[in-house]
């Protein structure tokens, strides 16, 4: 489908609430896991399938409803953003763990690269197949990028970290084109831990993204994100970006950040005149749904640093933690204020 031509297209970061007949949301609130976490899914393996389209369907329409023009499906098929493409891929076993502790003290279960890295075939083809299926809207759909995967698995087969993204970037790579040829109209690359690791992705973040993103034709993303409000507590958000400047040279035509909860300084985007800007203009740290005012003052905010061509307004991350009704709130309140500032500069 076409993209929208209107100024302030609104967009989502990816993910959607998952109903609470589908998953145990209680299971889900404890972790972002990075193994499989098949255990919260509500409905049996036989009808699992069904469920997840059907709520997919819902996740979709409600999409809609809000207004939200580059639609996703959700992610309603996913335990995390990133577990279920890093463990379909041969070489990683996430069937015995290794144990990661964070600087929190939090343990996690990671996968572990016990061999060579290698798509043995689609992983998110049926998801983009069945989005485009149902959907007129902009289809847009998400993939982990290959320096946060090499940062979220044990590496005990490449001589190091880099060669590691580099091989993830190349299954990356090999998915997002079949995604592209599949009806995506706008692919994005979530990357979280480029600044979890600023030192290590100075060296081979860019290098690795623009591996993943060869030979994509359609407009991508590269979303970046201090955490899940559910998971991060707004305090312990910093207020700036580690690595962010750097951004400017990966071949990604947008670049997804979060500012509303963190209140980031947006003089920061200056670093980035040459790319589109995914800002969350929506707080996912907030409870309550904010009216389409205060995210209009936001959109207008926005506006002082980024021309209007170039501002895409989103929430900050997914909003996949949150109850359904405040997530559906917060978009409509969102798509009526960029409708309000779109009439005040058109």
């Amino acid at each position: 489908m076409p993209l929208p031509t209107h100024l302030l297209p609104t967009t989502v970061v990816g993910s959607y609430p998952q109903p609470d007949w589908l998953v145990d949301r209680e299971m889900l609130s404890k972790s972002v896991p990075r193994t499989r976490m098949t255990e919260i899914w509500r409905i049996p393996e036989a009808h699992l399938e069904q469920a997840q389209d059907d709520a997919t369907v819902v996740a979709i329409r409600d999409l809609e409803r809000a207004g939200i023009d580059i639609v996703t499906d959700g992610e309603i098929r996913r335990e995390s953003y990133s577990n279920r493409f890093a463990t379909a891929l041969e070489g990683v076993d996430s069937e015995n763990p290794a144990m990661t502790i964070s600087r929190s003290g939090l343990k996690t279960p990671v996968p572990r690269v016990v061999g060579k890295i290698n798509r043995t075939g689609p992983v998110e083809l049926r998801d983009m197949e069945f989005l485009r299926r149902n959907t007129d809207r902009a289809a847009k759909i998400t993939l982990p990028g290959p320096f946060t995967m090499s940062q979220q698995a044990k590496n005990e087969f490449y001589k190091d970290d880099e060669e590691l993204a580099m091989a993830f970037a190349a299954a990356v790579n090999a998915e997002a084109l079949e995604l592209q040829k599949a009806g995506a109209d706008v692919i994005q690359f979530d990357e979280p831990w480029v600044r979890q690791d600023p030192e290590a992705a100075r060296r081979y973040a860019v290098k690795a993204i623009n591996r993943a993103l060869q030979g994509i034709t359609v407009p991508t993303v590269l979303h970046v994100c201090f955490g899940y409000a559910a998971v991060v507590a707004g305090s312990n958000k910093p207020t700036g970006y580690s690595f962010l400047a750097e951004l400017a040279d990966t071949s990604a035509q947008q670049i997804s950040i979060e500012a509303a909860q963190p209140k980031l300084d947006l003089g920061v985007l200056a670093d980035l005149s040459s790319k589109k800007i995914m800002l969350g203009v929506i707080d996912l740290g907030d409870p309550t749904v904010e009216t389409a005012a205060v995210i209009a003052d936001r959109i207008r905010h926005g506006l002082k640093y980024v021309a209007a061509d170039r501002l895409i307004p989103a929430p900050d991350c997914g909003m996949k933690y949150m109850p359904r009704h405040v997530a559906f709130g917060k978009l409509k309140a969102m798509s009526d204020a960029a409708a309000i500032v779109r009439k005040e500069i058109s």
